[in-house]
This record gives C-alpha cells, structure tokens and sequence, in this order.
C-alpha cells in the first residue's frame, strides 16, 4: 500500500516511522511514478490546482487526507468511491478566530500606519479606535465563528450572529442585510458553499453603516469583490481580509494600495500549534485505513461505484 504525502512539518517522516512496513512518497520529491499504487493521498498544506488535479491520477486512491478544515476546493475532484477527510481539530478554527481578532484589533488601532511611520523613524501621535461598545456581527457560528465570539466579548464588542441554521441566539441568513445595518464590524467566517458564493454583496455592503469594517477570514466568493472594491474606494468602507476571491491576490488589484484595507495572505489556520499536530494526526488516519479501522473527520464517505 503507498501513501503520498507531504514532507513539510515532518508529516511522511512521522507516518513512516509509525508505519515502517508502508511505501511512503513524498509530494516534494515529484514520486509521481508511482500513482497507480496510490491509495491514501494527503496534499500539502495549502496545496495548488495541480496538487488537487493528482487525485484524477490515482485509479488505486480511496483517501484524500485534507490538512485544512475547509475542503471546498477539494470537493468536486474527489470520486465517488474515494473517502474524504478534513483536518478539523488541528487547531485551524481557533488560530483562525485569533487572527480575525488581531485583524479587528489593528484595524481599529491603525497598527498599519505606525508601522509605516516606525519604518520612516517617524513619531507619529494619532488617536484611535477601540472594541469597547462596539456592534461586531458574524456571519456564520460554527467553530469559528463560536471562537471569534469567546474573544471579542473580553474586549466589550456586543456580539450578533447569523448562519445557516437559525437558533436561539442566532439568527437566519435571511436577516443579514437588516443586521448588517446595525454592525460596527462585520466578520464573515461561514463554509463556501454554492448558497452561500457571494453572500455578502452589493445590498448587505451597502446596508453597513459609513466606516464599518468588513473582515473575511473564511473563503475570498463569500464576498462580492468588486462591490466590495467600490465600498473601499469611496472610503466608505474598511476591511481586513485574510482570504479574497482570488489567491494570490493579483498585483493590480486596488485593495493593495488603499489606506482602509489591511490584507494578509491566507495565514488564519497556519500557526506552529497546527504545524505540531498535523504529523501525528496524518499518521493515525493512514494507520486507520491500513488496518481497516473508521477514519475520523470524514466529510465525504466513499460510494461504491455502480
């Protein structure tokens, strides 16, 4: 049985030391020869179009291991007959709800302009914002969501939800424009989905109060860019975005030199805490499926072919 797998963060080294009696390839090393052998698959973290395109190469495959929690790119390459597994539990959501507060945090403090004046040796003095009193809405309330909520309340936000499943305490999608009316700051952090492509456009946009500030840590076609783009060239919007509609972000792209829009690259998920677990996790799921026993975190279980 082969397994292909990432060497980055020590991820085929540890499933060949727990399982010395499997052929291990390493992704890195181009041991693409091998493909028709291939039954269990985890792609690099963060992988590219042609990393997912391998898995149409692997006849033998019935495990795709994801290293993210959010396999939305994966989805529709996986066959039938192939389970897949994503890679909740190792820390994604909560460096994710860290991040999308550090992204709130210095937005409101302008940490950008002062480290654009440090870099000019300038002592700048300027006042700025703060969380207390602020109205933060969520869209989406899953882990994440749940997780952003537990370290925005410390600071004094006031905290408002809305998902995909209405219960108590959070409200339907359908009430998002009447919502966003009232928000200070808007955090997108639901799943990409074909319902939800495109969730946060023109009228949710354009019901957000003057100087609101749109964060998106989830998926880029959550939101509509280009309306987005408008909002934040008027300057009447702000954002911060850890993911946009395309990755990476092309160079022409107006977000880049706008004052009112901070931007990190996808980084939300990717914490050394995460980079610890994953070796260990990877090798109990290939030990799982070598001796037969229920994979964990499976998102799309394998059909037999007809």
């Amino acid at each position: 049985m082969t397994f292909l797998l990432p060497s980055a963060d020590g991820v085929a080294d540890e499933v060949a030391r727990r399982l010395p009696q499997a052929a291990i390839s390493r992704y890195e090393q181009n041991e693409f020869s091998g493909l028709g052998d291939v039954e269990f698959y985890c792609p690099p973290y963060m992988g590219d179009e042609a990393s997912i395109a391998l898995i149409a190469q692997m006849p033998r495959l019935r495990v795709v291991q994801s290293l993210s929690s959010g396999v939305d790119n994966v989805l529709g390459s996986v066959p039938d007959q192939v389970t897949l597994c994503n890679g909740s539990g190792l820390h994604h959501e909560e460096g994710t709800a860290e991040l999308a507060v550090s992204l709130i945090l210095a937005s409101l403090r302008q940490i950008p302009a002062f480290a654009l004046y440090q870099s000019r040796r300038s002592w700048h003095h300027l006042r700025t914002d703060s969380l207390e009193g602020k109205k933060a809405l969520l869209v989406g309330y899953g882990s994440i969501g749940k997780g952003i909520e537990q370290r925005l309340r410390p600071f004094g936000a006031q905290v408002r939800c809305v998902s995909r499943t209405a219960r108590e305490g959070v409200a339907p999608l359908s009430d998002l424009p009447r919502l966003a009316a009232e928000a200070d700051i808007l955090v997108i952090c639901i799943a990409l989905t074909p319902a939800t492509r495109g969730l946060v456009g023109g009228p949710v946009l354009a019901a957000l109060p003057t100087g609101a500030l749109v964060v998106n840590v989830a998926r880029g076609p959550l939101i509509d860019a280009a309306a987005l783009a408008s909002q934040l060239t008027e300057g009447r919007l702000r954002a911060a975005l850890d993911v946009t509609d395309i990755e990476p972000l092309p160079a022409d792209r107006p977000e880049w030199a706008l004052p009112n829009v901070l931007i990190t690259p996808h980084i939300g998920g990717d914490t050394f805490v995460f980079a610890r677990s994953a070796p260990g996790f990877v090798a109990d799921q290939a030990e799982r499926h070598l001796y037969g026993r229920p994979l964990a975190n499976i998102v799309k279980p394998a059909h037999a072919q007809a």
